[in-house]
């Protein structure tokens, strides 16, 4: 049986969002995996400047400045690609809710961009890294995100001479990542003032950087068009990961954790008390593998020619996966994969 990662084996990879959190993982994972050729693009140059001095000695790795809200500079570094992993986005959810056109212009058009610059150079596969803000929206990131899925998935039978096959994946908060919580309350801690919490309710899903990329990357490999593939992840309280986070870290810096606060200061706007990653609607298209949920298209007659047979186990679902409804881990499982994103005791 063929192993997923032979679909790399020698292929030209584009990564839009190179010197993101997740972009920069992946430029690691797919090194390993044989590519022939890394292209990263980014609109940030300082990042870009490091990261060229950072991979001066792979000549397999190239980056570039580009804006995907540009399709004629899409189509241009398009061209000779294979794979197109889709990573940047406006993520920020209080940035959307107070520039929203930005959030249209770089979560959708620049996904429609994306979509023509591909279908123009015949590239063989696009993955859309998506959210799970994009499940029953609250806010306009969310909903970008959204629609950013819907474009993707209609991509596959929008262009009858093209051969691109498009899916999405759809993930929670990448623990530690740029802009996240854990570097807001590792800050806090280090300070010792009181740690501030939107809502004592708030649950998250939540995962490594590490494991997030590796299955966004199976996803694309066994995509076989229009399917959203849902990574499942732990489930944590914000309050939990706030006292687990003081009693791992406040002795680093002098303080006495019991001496460090934990202050309610309300929700931001659009912010949810709790996470989905597949709708009611959903999960009757759904399947659940090991790692994985394969959400297929919703209108199956488009995609009648496609079995969305895959060389795992699936078996339907049936429930709606949400972190208000599922287990949290324990306090030992947190530390483990605060362990694995080499935060500090």
């Amino acid at each position: 049986m063929p192993d997923w990662r032979d679909v790399y084996q020698d292929k030209i990879v584009l990564i839009t969002g190179c010197c993101g959190t997740v972009g920069t993982m992946l430029i690691q994972q797919l090194l390993e995996l044989g590519v022939k050729a890394i292209k990263g693009i980014d609109n940030v140059e300082e990042l870009l400047y490091y990261q060229q001095m950072q991979y001066k000695n792979e000549p397999r790795y190239t980056c570039s400045f580009t804006d995907i809200k540009s399709l004629q500079q899409l189509t241009r570094c398009f061209e000779g690609v294979d794979i197109i992993i889709h990573a940047a986005a406006l993520k920020q959810v209080p940035i959307c809710e107070e520039v929203p056109d930005a959030a249209v212009d770089i979560n959708i058009i620049g996904v429609q961009n994306v979509i023509h610059a591909a279908n123009a150079n015949n590239v063989e596969r696009v993955l859309f890294t998506s959210s799970d803000k994009a499940v029953n929206p609250t806010n306009v990131m969310g909903t970008s995100k959204l629609m950013g899925e819907r474009l993707i998935t209609a991509a596959n039978v929008a262009s009858a001479n093209s051969s691109t096959i498009f899916a999405s994946t759809r993930f929670g908060n990448i623990a530690g990542s740029k802009g996240s919580v854990i570097p807001v309350f590792h800050k806090q801690i280090e300070l010792g003032i009181n740690i501030t919490l939107t809502s004592e309710k708030m649950t998250r899903f939540v995962m490594t950087n590490e494991d997030a990329c590796s299955l966004v990357l199976e996803s694309c490999a066994i995509a076989q068009g229009g399917e959203v593939f849902v990574t499942k992840m732990s489930v944590i309280s914000i309050r939990q990961l706030a006292e687990v986070m003081k009693a791992r870290m406040a002795h680093l810096y002098g303080h006495n954790h019991e001496d460090i606060g934990i202050e309610i200061v309300g929700p931001r706007p659009g912010e949810k008390d709790y996470e989905e990653l597949t709708t009611h609607e959903e999960v009757r298209r759904t399947q659940e593998g090991e790692n994985l949920l394969v959400v297929v298209p919703a209108y199956s007659a488009a995609y009648e020619k496609l079995d969305y047979n895959y060389d795992f186990d699936l078996k339907r679902s049936d429930y709606e996966y949400n972190s208000e409804s599922s287990a949290l881990i324990s306090n030992t499982e947190l530390n483990i994969l605060l362990d694995k994103i080499n935060l500090p005791k």
